[in-house]
């Protein structure tokens, strides 16, 4: 009896000897499609296919496919009452009315229309927004009150959703109301070509005033004001604002760049800087300010000379575009 029980146990372990254990199956990797919104043309663009961290291994064909969230954007429709440059007197109480469209996929719940810079003229910080389907338009108004003194004052807004957040209108982060106190003239229209345009010598004053202050806050001297400077600076915001430039770009559209622009004017000395910008004088500076190369070049001590050009034009991608050449020996 033992030896049949030994015999069977060395049967059971050479049978055990003979099976092959195999590696387990590897998993396939599930394949992972990256776009990319860049320009087709755009060189050198190379496209990570690393699966994002917060990626899920695994895709369970019975689950729910996700609802896609939708899409935010919205348009100008038009100024429904005060025009841009509308005459009022000092102190008059009057509201702004602005016709707003919702382009985008999402219901407008929540949404506010809030100052963000600019003249106040007693906005409140922010009103709401009607409830506005997508594809539908709304109205939106703010009761303002105009300024004692005579002269331009420009109060810009911007559409935020719930959050907070904000939905530029179109390619404009902003839209504004502009009025004028007292008998002064409106900006007279020019028309270069096909392009019909504005310049604002207040606005050039007062960003030359703005520049100057932060470079005396640090030591610095102020810039005196060059002819042949303020030549080169106009001609290239004029370019920019007529070729409807969607992007703020050192090279004119004929190829010319600074040095080019400059020589055509006369001026002679070899040593310039300019700087680029859109909106009011207020929102130039914050642009330079928050990128250290070009605020360092606002204070550099080696230039003496300044010239400021702003040109507006409403059809353009960004409205005012500023450039600022600055020289020195």
């Amino acid at each position: 009896m033992t030896k049949k029980i030994t015999l069977a146990f060395l049967l059971i372990l050479l049978l055990s000897s003979c099976v092959k254990v195999a590696g387990e199956t590897p998993t396939s990797t599930p394949v992972v499609f990256v776009t990319s919104t860049l320009p087709p043309t755009k060189p050198g663009l190379r496209v990570s296919t690393d699966v994002p961290p917060t990626a899920s291994p695994t895709l369970d064909p019975l689950s729910a496919s996700p609802t896609p969230s939708c899409r935010d954007s919205a348009l100008f429709v038009e100024d429904v009452s005060y025009p841009d440059n509308t005459h009022l007197t000092a102190g008059e109480k009057f509201t702004k009315t602005w016709k707003l469209q919702n382009t985008g996929t999402c219901t407008w719940t929540g949404y506010t229309v809030a100052f963000v810079s600019g003249d106040k003229m007693e906005a409140p910080d922010s009103v709401p927004v009607p409830e506005t389907e997508a594809q539908s338009t709304v109205e939106v108004s703010v009761d303002l009150v105009a300024p004692a003194d005579d002269g331009a004052y420009t109060g810009n807004f911007e559409l935020r959703d719930a959050g907070g957040k904000v939905t530029p209108l179109g390619i404009e982060p902003t839209f504004w109301v502009k009025i004028i106190v007292g008998e002064g003239d409106t900006a007279a229209e020019q028309i270069a070509g096909n392009c019909t345009y504005t310049e604002n010598p207040e606005y050039v004053e007062t960003l030359i005033d703005l520049i100057n202050k932060a470079r005396a806050d640090v030591g610095r001297a102020a810039l005196t004001v060059n002819e042949q400077l303020t030549e080169a600076a106009r001609a290239h915001s004029l370019d920019m604002a007529c070729n409807n430039s969607d992007r703020l770009i050192h090279s004119g559209s004929d190829g010319s760049w600074t040095g080019d622009r400059l020589s055509r004017a006369g001026y002679t000395n070899t040593y310039y800087l300019e700087l680029l910008a859109i909106g009011l004088p207020g929102d130039a500076m914050n642009q330079w300010r928050i990128e250290k190369d070009q605020w360092s070049t606002v204070l550099n001590s080696r230039v003496t000379e300044i010239g400021v050009g702003y040109v507006f034009s409403k059809f353009s991608a960004y409205g005012g575009y500023w450039t600022v050449v600055m020289g020195g020996p």
